[in-house]
Protein backbone atom coordinates (compact mmCIF):
# COMPACT_ATOMS: atom_id res chain seq x y z
CA UNK A 1 0.00 0.00 0.00
CA UNK A 2 2.50 2.80 -1.41
CA UNK A 3 4.66 2.73 1.65
CA UNK A 4 2.32 2.60 4.41
CA UNK A 5 3.01 0.20 7.24
CA UNK A 6 -0.30 -1.61 8.89
CA UNK A 7 -2.32 0.31 11.24
CA UNK A 8 -0.40 3.75 10.46
CA UNK A 9 -3.61 4.71 8.40
CA UNK A 10 -5.96 3.45 11.65
CA UNK A 11 -8.18 5.54 13.78
CA UNK A 12 -6.97 5.69 17.80
CA UNK A 13 -10.10 4.80 18.93
CA UNK A 14 -9.97 0.73 20.55
CA UNK A 15 -12.72 -1.00 22.02
CA UNK A 16 -13.41 -4.79 22.36
CA UNK A 17 -15.67 -4.86 18.96
CA UNK A 18 -12.77 -2.92 17.45
CA UNK A 19 -10.12 -5.83 17.92
CA UNK A 20 -10.52 -6.86 14.69
CA UNK A 21 -8.61 -4.12 13.38
CA UNK A 22 -5.29 -6.03 14.49
CA UNK A 23 -6.01 -8.58 12.62
CA UNK A 24 -3.36 -8.87 9.58
CA UNK A 25 -5.69 -10.73 7.89
CA UNK A 26 -8.17 -7.96 7.60
CA UNK A 27 -5.46 -5.28 7.32
CA UNK A 28 -4.96 -7.12 3.97
CA UNK A 29 -8.24 -7.47 3.18
CA UNK A 30 -8.40 -3.69 3.38
CA UNK A 31 -5.28 -3.24 1.31
CA UNK A 32 -6.57 -5.91 -1.41
CA UNK A 33 -9.87 -3.77 -1.60
CA UNK A 34 -7.49 -0.53 -2.18
CA UNK A 35 -5.93 -1.95 -4.61
CA UNK A 36 -8.88 -3.03 -6.76
CA UNK A 37 -10.28 -0.17 -6.32
CA UNK A 38 -6.99 1.57 -8.16
CA UNK A 39 -7.06 -1.23 -10.83
CA UNK A 40 -10.68 -1.34 -11.38
CA UNK A 41 -11.33 2.81 -10.97
CA UNK A 42 -10.23 3.01 -14.62
CA UNK A 43 -12.68 0.15 -16.52
CA UNK A 44 -13.99 1.91 -19.38
CA UNK A 45 -17.65 2.68 -19.07
CA UNK A 46 -19.03 -0.01 -20.88
CA UNK A 47 -17.39 -2.33 -18.50
CA UNK A 48 -18.69 -0.21 -15.37
CA UNK A 49 -20.77 -3.27 -13.93
CA UNK A 50 -18.00 -5.39 -14.22
CA UNK A 51 -15.55 -3.46 -11.99
CA UNK A 52 -18.36 -2.61 -9.52
CA UNK A 53 -18.88 -6.55 -9.05
CA UNK A 54 -15.57 -6.57 -8.71
CA UNK A 55 -14.93 -4.24 -6.05
CA UNK A 56 -17.73 -5.42 -4.04
CA UNK A 57 -16.78 -9.05 -3.90
CA UNK A 58 -13.04 -7.93 -2.67
CA UNK A 59 -15.27 -5.32 0.03
CA UNK A 60 -16.98 -7.91 1.39
CA UNK A 61 -13.89 -10.27 2.57
CA UNK A 62 -12.70 -7.22 4.70
CA UNK A 63 -16.44 -6.69 5.82
CA UNK A 64 -16.88 -10.43 6.68
CA UNK A 65 -13.97 -10.90 8.79
CA UNK A 66 -14.71 -7.76 10.84
CA UNK A 67 -18.68 -9.05 11.25
CA UNK A 68 -17.52 -12.36 12.51
CA UNK A 69 -15.15 -11.17 15.18
CA UNK A 70 -17.66 -9.07 16.57
CA UNK A 71 -20.28 -11.86 17.02
CA UNK A 72 -18.04 -13.58 19.36
CA UNK A 73 -18.99 -16.82 19.18
CA UNK A 74 -16.68 -19.50 17.53
CA UNK A 75 -19.39 -20.84 15.27
CA UNK A 76 -20.35 -17.29 14.16
CA UNK A 77 -16.71 -16.43 13.92
CA UNK A 78 -16.40 -19.50 11.31
CA UNK A 79 -19.56 -18.39 9.53
CA UNK A 80 -18.10 -15.21 8.36
CA UNK A 81 -14.56 -16.13 7.69
CA UNK A 82 -16.34 -19.12 5.10
CA UNK A 83 -18.05 -15.69 3.61
CA UNK A 84 -15.26 -13.93 3.14
CA UNK A 85 -13.63 -17.26 1.44
CA UNK A 86 -16.18 -16.68 -0.88
CA UNK A 87 -16.20 -13.83 -1.74
CA UNK A 88 -11.92 -13.93 -2.01
CA UNK A 89 -12.82 -16.81 -4.53
CA UNK A 90 -15.00 -14.77 -6.03
CA UNK A 91 -12.58 -11.88 -6.84
CA UNK A 92 -9.96 -14.25 -7.42
CA UNK A 93 -11.87 -15.36 -10.48
CA UNK A 94 -12.63 -12.52 -11.59
CA UNK A 95 -8.88 -11.62 -11.61
CA UNK A 96 -8.46 -14.61 -13.19
CA UNK A 97 -11.42 -13.67 -16.40
CA UNK A 98 -10.12 -9.93 -16.62
CA UNK A 99 -6.77 -11.03 -17.17
CA UNK A 100 -7.32 -12.95 -19.76
CA UNK A 101 -9.66 -10.61 -21.72
CA UNK A 102 -6.67 -8.29 -21.28
CA UNK A 103 -9.14 -6.02 -19.46
CA UNK A 104 -6.18 -5.93 -16.52
CA UNK A 105 -2.56 -5.03 -17.17
CA UNK A 106 0.02 -8.23 -16.21
CA UNK A 107 1.42 -6.16 -13.54
CA UNK A 108 -1.77 -5.40 -11.55
CA UNK A 109 -2.75 -9.08 -12.18
CA UNK A 110 0.31 -10.23 -10.34
CA UNK A 111 0.09 -7.52 -7.57
CA UNK A 112 -3.84 -8.63 -6.60
CA UNK A 113 -2.96 -12.32 -7.22
CA UNK A 114 -0.31 -12.01 -5.12
CA UNK A 115 -2.10 -10.23 -2.34
CA UNK A 116 -4.95 -12.42 -2.55
CA UNK A 117 -3.43 -15.95 -2.44
CA UNK A 118 -1.35 -14.84 0.58
CA UNK A 119 -4.80 -13.84 1.65
CA UNK A 120 -6.39 -16.96 0.66
CA UNK A 121 -3.95 -18.95 2.64
CA UNK A 122 -3.59 -16.52 5.86
CA UNK A 123 -7.82 -17.01 5.79
CA UNK A 124 -7.42 -20.77 5.50
CA UNK A 125 -4.98 -20.67 8.32
CA UNK A 126 -7.45 -18.72 10.34
CA UNK A 127 -10.65 -21.00 9.73
CA UNK A 128 -8.71 -24.03 10.85
CA UNK A 129 -7.52 -22.36 13.52
CA UNK A 130 -11.00 -21.57 15.13
CA UNK A 131 -12.51 -24.58 14.36
CA UNK A 132 -9.86 -26.73 15.88
CA UNK A 133 -9.94 -24.23 19.11
CA UNK A 134 -13.74 -24.78 18.78
CA UNK A 135 -13.54 -28.29 18.81
CA UNK A 136 -11.42 -28.48 21.68
CA UNK A 137 -13.78 -25.94 23.63
CA UNK A 138 -10.79 -23.96 23.94
CA UNK A 139 -12.67 -20.81 22.48
CA UNK A 140 -12.03 -17.73 24.01
CA UNK A 141 -13.41 -14.49 22.98
CA UNK A 142 -10.96 -12.38 25.21
CA UNK A 143 -8.32 -13.79 23.11
CA UNK A 144 -9.75 -13.32 19.43
CA UNK A 145 -6.87 -11.05 18.49
CA UNK A 146 -4.13 -13.12 19.63
CA UNK A 147 -5.55 -16.52 18.42
CA UNK A 148 -6.35 -15.03 15.06
CA UNK A 149 -3.06 -13.37 14.67
CA UNK A 150 -1.13 -16.61 15.68
CA UNK A 151 -3.09 -18.51 13.57
CA UNK A 152 -2.65 -15.91 10.34
CA UNK A 153 1.22 -16.94 10.68
CA UNK A 154 1.72 -13.37 12.44
CA UNK A 155 2.88 -12.06 16.04
CA UNK A 156 0.36 -10.57 18.44
CA UNK A 157 1.92 -6.87 18.99
CA UNK A 158 -0.42 -5.60 16.48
Amino acid sequence: MSGETHGSWMSPRRNANRGYRKLVVWQDAVDYYVLTCRIFRAFPFGLRRVASNQIASVDSVHRNIAEGYCRRTASDYLRFLNVALSSLGESVSGLHAYRKARQVTEADFEEADGLSYKLENGLTRLTERVASTRSQGQWDESFIVQESNAAYGEGTDG
